[in-house]
Parts: structure tokens; sequence; C-alpha cells
């Protein structure tokens, strides 16, 4: 993978993204709530003789009590200061618990002792902090003086009240808040980098030929003008532009159209089939717009309902399907009889699937099936619509047949996997793979393809055959080829014939 593919992993996975970045904070948030707050208050002692009156006392006085700061620093963490503090304050703790809520230090330099006292509410911190110092000098009175209270020479005083604290100290809110979203929001990322790593759906056109080897020749990109029974181009309610047209649809149509007359330019195919990995990826919809494409370019063309399973074409071409195929390959109908035009090109002609038979296969293998296609082709572009290949071998069969297959793959729903394991199965058939069509490629977001159509003029539909859609009349020859396509044909059947034998 490249950088662009983790950056697409990252803009497709935004979502997921986002909402784990909002878990962590919702987690963060529930954490804050879990948390009993503590408060944190200040109380400043000032250490001082008793017995200084005088210039000179002051000056000894002040250097005893500088010597005694140290000292006074190891007091704060004694047992009977955390006792007395205990005692007076009617606390349910235990002195080494209480000792270590409370913090002393010397201003460096000066005779100053600074408690820092934490507690679980602000009266009760600054309670604290006050008595700690209280407390310390009624140890000191005990070691240095008489037991009484201020019996020793030098003691510690205090100097004004504690302020009441107005936000604890711990959970701090923004900090519990930030740590939260940034902890899921590295488990979105990761979530996102790891479902793009192991994501083998196809969801770029770029990658397409270089992993599995086959030539894309066509990106038929996802309109809203051809959903539901409008799948046809030139069916659209929004004629011309604007996100409802099929503008886009109908030039990536054309392109396919080139793509397939300049792949072999001595000897394009003649016969093609257009099947899928698996059902649902768009194979009916892609051969009935093939058809119509290539009609309207002025070449006669054949379309062959060859999915005898789940039969399509006649309905997405809006003709009856009542007879078809399989009639004319039984001997029950001539092929004058049953071959359908459409008023969608003068040069389409459409063969339903008929009946349903209970062998498909075997059917679309026959020799007579090979006859009617090399014949069809003699005179016309045959596109087949053919069954998916991994459910069924009626693809594969039918590609045997046939010039090549197109493999229309349904982008963000197909996986490498199912076209390699396709692919695999046209090879074992002796079937040539003529190319990749990507259906419904959104032309906005991250998997949109990297070209776009410029909606700038109005584009009007092909002009229409005045006639309604109606059998063709019959012939002499045995599928009346002549009859329906005229007497001089594109190529010579016979030569077919026997090149089809041969193969």
């Amino acid at each position: 993978m490249e950088l662009r593919d983790y950056t697409r992993g990252l803009r497709r996975h935004w979502i997921a993204i986002v909402l784990m970045t909002l878990l962590g904070i919702g987690v963060g948030w529930g954490w804050l709530q879990l948390q009993t707050p503590v408060y944190q208050a200040s109380a400043t002692g000032f250490v001082q003789s008793r017995d200084a009156t005088g210039v000179g006392e002051s000056i000894v006085g002040d250097a005893a009590a500088r010597s005694k700061v140290p000292s006074y620093l190891d007091v704060a963490g004694w047992r009977i200061t955390a006792e007395h503090a205990i005692e007076q304050l009617g606390l349910d703790t235990t002195p080494e618990a209480i000792v270590n809520e409370v913090t002393v230090v010397n201003t460096p330099e000066t005779v100053i002792l600074k408690v820092d006292a934490r507690a679980s509410s602000p009266e009760d911190a600054r309670a604290l902090a006050e008595q700690w110092i209280t407390s310390m000098a009624y140890a000191i009175d005990q070691v240095e003086g008489d037991t009484t209270q201020g019996s020793s020479p030098v003691t510690i005083v205090t100097i004004g009240s504690a302020s009441l604290p107005s936000s604890p100290i711990f959970p701090d809110t923004s900090t519990a808040l930030i740590v939260g979203g940034l902890i899921g929001f590295g488990f979105g990322v990761a979530f996102a980098l790891t479902r793009t790593a192991s994501d083998r759906r196809i969801r770029a056109a770029d990658d397409v030929e270089q992993k599995t080897g086959v030539p894309l020749v066509g990106a038929i990109p996802a309109t809203e003008g051809m959903e539901g029974d409008n799948r046809l181009i030139g069916e659209s309610t929004s004629k011309g532009k604007g996100k409802g047209s099929n503008f886009a649809v109908s030039e990536a149509m054309r392109s396919l159209r080139t793509n397939l007359q300049f792949m072999d330019v001595d000897n394009p195919p003649r016969t093609i089939v257009v099947t899928s990995p698996l059902p649902g990826d768009g194979k009916s919809t892609i051969a009935c717009n093939l058809a119509i494409t290539l009609a309207v370019s002025g070449q006669p063309v054949v379309l062959v309902d060859g999915d005898l399973r789940r039969s399509a074409v006649a309905k997405t071409m809006g003709l009856p399907g009542g007879a078809g195929l399989t009639d004319v390959l039984s001997g029950r109908a001539d092929l004058s009889d049953v071959l359908q035009r459409t008023p969608r090109a003068k040069n389409l002609y459409v063969l339903a699937a008929g009946s349903v038979p209970p062998n498909p296969s075997e059917v679309l293998g026959s020799e007579r099936m090979r006859s009617l296609l090399v014949d069809l082709a003699s005179h016309a572009v045959v596109i087949i619509d053919a069954p998916p290949l991994l459910p069924v071998t009626d693809g594969a069969v039918l590609t045997h047949q046939a010039d090549g297959a197109l493999l229309v793959v349904g982008i963000g729903k197909t996986t490498y996997d199912l076209v390699e394991k396709a692919l695999d199965t046209l090879q074992k058939a002796s079937g040539r793979a003529l190319g990749i069509v990507l259906n419904r490629v959104p032309t906005r977001g991250v998997d949109a393809s990297p070209y776009s159509y410029e909606y700038r003029r109005e584009y009007g539909t092909p002009k229409l055959d005045e006639e309604s859609a109606s059998p063709a009349t019959g012939g002499t020859d045995s599928f009346d080829l002549e009859a329906i396509f005229g007497a001089t044909a594109t190529r010579d059947v016979e030569v077919r014939r026997q090149r089809a034998r041969r193969n």
C-alpha cells in the first residue's frame, strides 16, 4: 500500500474516527465523574524566637530561627504532628495517610514555611493547612519546651489564614477530556488503517490493472438518473445535465465502445460476453447500454440474453420475453419470429432468453448455439448477457464460444479475490478476458474516479427509430440472417464456422 491508500482509508473511515474520538471524550468525562475531587489549600508559617525584644536579641533570635528551619521541616512529618492534627480536626484517618496529604517547603534564605494540604473539599483543605502549622508548634513544644503551649524558645506562628480553593487540582477536566479524545482518535486512526490494509474490495480504478493483470476498458459512473427501472441511457427524467442526468454514463459507454473497437484493429471482437463474478454487479444493465451505444454508431448489433436462469434483458429493454433463444435452439421457433427490434436504435436487435430449459449449460454449450453465434457475428456485433461466472458455468461456456468476455465489477462491492477466481474460471474454460468494466464508480468522495465530466452544454439523446419494437421478418437460410440484416454479410459465415470448429 502507498501513502495515498492510507490517506483514502482515513478519509473513507472518517466517521468512525470522529465517533471514536467522541467516545474517548465521553469515556474521559465518565472517568471524571467517578473520581473524588482533591482540593489544595496553602498556609504560611513563620519561624521566630519568643524572647527577642531588643535589636541585638532580634538578630540572635533570627539566627536561631534560621538554624531551626531544617529541623522544623522534619517535624512536619512526625507522627505526633499528624496525631495532633487528626485529634483537633476530628478526622477519621491514620497518621500515615494524612502525612501523605501535606507538603511543607521552605522558601530559600528565609524562615518562612509553606504548608500545602489536600482534602476532598475546599473547607477541609484550608482547615488542614492551618491546623498543620499549629500541630507543628505543638510538637516543637513537646520536644524543646516543657510540654506546655508556648514553652519552646523558637516556635512557628501562622501568618494569616489560608485561602479557600475555588477548583480542584485533581481531576483536571481539560486534561482528562483532551487525553480521552486523543486516545479515542488514536484508536479511530488505527481502526481506519487496519480496515484499509485488510480491505480486499475494489475501491479505485487506479489499482485494477496492476492487481489483476487485465486491462480496465471502462468505468461507468453512478448517477441518480439511472436507478430503479430507468437503467438505460436516455431514460432519465432529468434530460441533459445535473446530478440526475445520465450524460456521464453515456460518455463512459462511448469510451467503452471506443476501447473495444481499438482493442484489436485487425480483428476486433465481434461476439462479446458480458458477465460478472457474482449477481448484483450490473452486468445486464451494462450489456443493454453497450448494445445501444454500439448500435447508434451505425453498426448492426444483436443483444442476446444468455442468462437462461435469471433473464433480465427483455425486461430492461421493455420488450416481451415469451419466446427467444431457447426456442430457436430447440427448433420450436425461427430466429426471424423471435428476434425483436427496439426503437432505441434502428440497428439494434434483441434476442430474449425464451423458455427456461432444465439444462442451461448444455444448451449454451451446444453446437447449434455455436453455429447461431457464428452466423450472427457474420452480420452484426453480438453482445451476450451471460450469467455470473462463479455460481454457475454458463458464463464460462459462452465465453469459450465467443471472442472474449467483459467482466463487470461493482466498485466497493466486489473483492479482488472474487475477480481472480472469475478470471481463473475463464482461463480454465479457454476463454479470453477482454477487460474489466467498473460499474457504479462514485463521482464524488474519496473513491471518486480521477476524471470527471463537465456539464457545459445540453446533449440530446440519440435519434430513435420511428418503428415500434416488433419481431423481425423471416428469410431463407438456417437462421434467416440475410433477410434480417441484408444480403451482404460483414463476414463470411462458413469461414467463421470452420474457425469455430477448429477451436
